[in-house]
């Protein structure tokens, strides 16, 4: 990274400080030989198994079952994020969604799924996924229609389709929502812990995005599962999804902060090697005007990042709105710099193979998944509305 004097914020510990230095200096000389954008399945479980044996997914299961430390620490999965995002996308992505992917286990799970599946996790061995979004059910968890029927004492059948899934085909499990029947819209639904193999749950079709990582549409077909598998209580399955989203909404900001940053970085290498009229590119007043503007956008997405992460790690039981504005800001943030650096780079930032171009297409999806940009906001003015309305009913 170009800057990295915002470790020395008070947001940040030295033992914040120590985690960013090692995983910098793993993901300079590591990551590269990892990656082939051209075979993202293979690329994701290379880059899984190395994460695991260089220690760094300990970060996303508590210290008792192989983790780093007693309890999700988010400003470590913060720099995790920014860190391997200013490497390659892809090595973000199987970093995020070992963590997504077990979060509601950690969260909720019995101590039996805890033991049996964290440490695989931790270690790389297993790969996670979070099955939410349906075709008509996104943002809105409360239209949700996959279904968990009860199929004796011990077991339910989950009939249903789920799109949209990342590391769906390549995945060893899946966390699946469903409605269980409780109650109407959100508190009928239940969450559970799908195996890969179990039958009835089929890969139906893979989705192609113009930044290509695993991503499928998955079917369920009386897939039977023991209700041993249940995350959380019945019912309990919008609970389980917004207190894992609460952990994990402010790291995907981090993830756009660590695309941006590299954008900044490309953009000032370019304008200060670039001859133009005789001198470099950076002296033109116009291209300063840019690099001020997104070197000031980033700044700006880091407070908003970080302090929702110190927030969660205080101990504030929801920091929804403060994830919110840091989702927000960070991802349109990230696109309006990475945008500034495709136009410094002229030309040349349209090709492919350019590393703009690359981060171009990267930050797109990062402005819809886990709450579009207009979601965020709607949730940002709710959050308000209820704290002009608290004094109101302390009266």
């Amino acid at each position: 990274m170009i800057d990295a004097s915002f470790l020395s914020w008070p947001f940040f510990e030295d033992r914040h400080r120590q985690f960013a230095g090692g995983l910098k200096a793993w993901a300079a000389k590591d990551i590269k030989p990892l990656v082939d954008h051209h075979d993202v399945d293979a690329s994701c479980r290379r880059l899984v198994t190395h994460l695991g044996e260089a220690g760094w997914l300990k970060a996303v299961v508590p210290e008792a079952y192989g983790g780093l430390y007693p309890s999700f620490d988010v400003r470590t999965l913060c720099i995790a994020r920014e860190t391997l995002a200013f490497h390659d996308g892809l090595a973000d992505f199987a970093f995020a969604m070992q963590g997504l992917g077990t979060g509601p286990i950690t969260l909720f799970g019995s101590e039996a799924l805890r033991a049996k599946y964290l440490p695989l996790v931790a270690r790389g061995e297993a790969i996670a996924a979070f099955a939410l979004s349906e075709p008509e059910a996104g943002s809105d968890v409360a239209a949700m229609s996959t279904t968990a029927t009860p199929d004796g004492p011990d077991h339910v059948r989950i009939d249903g389709v789920k799109t949209w899934i990342s590391n769906g085909g390549i995945a060893d499990h899946y966390v699946v929502f469903a409605r269980s029947g409780e109650a109407p819209g959100a508190k009928g639904l239940s969450a559970y812990l799908v195996a890969a193999q179990s039958p009835g749950l089929i890969v139906e079709n893979r989705i192609d995005v113009i930044a290509p990582h695993p991503l499928a549409t998955l079917r369920f077909d009386n897939c039977r599962v023991p209700l041993s598998h249940r995350i959380g209580g019945p019912g309990e399955g919008f609970k389980v999804a917004m207190a894992t989203l609460d952990v994990f909404r402010s790291t995907v900001g981090a993830a756009a902060l660590g695309l941006a940053r590299r954008a900044l970085s490309e953009a000032l290498q370019h304008a200060a090697s670039r001859k133009l009229f005789g001198a470099p590119l950076g002296d033109l007043q116009m291209t300063q005007s840019s690099l001020a503007d997104m070197a000031t956008g980033v700044d700006s997405a880091a407070l908003l990042v970080y302090r929702a992460a110190w927030t969660k790690d205080q101990g504030a039981p929801r920091v929804t709105r403060e994830a919110a504005m840091a989702k927000m800001h960070a991802t349109e943030t990230a696109q309006s710099v990475i945008d500034k650096a495709v136009q410094i780079f002229g030309g040349l930032g349209v090709t492919k193979g350019v590393k703009v171009e690359e981060l171009y297409r990267e930050i797109r999806a990062l402005r819809i998944y886990e709450g579009a940009t207009e979601v965020q906001k709607i949730v940002i003015a709710r959050e308000m509305l209820k704290m002009m309305d608290a004094p109101r009913s302390a009266n």
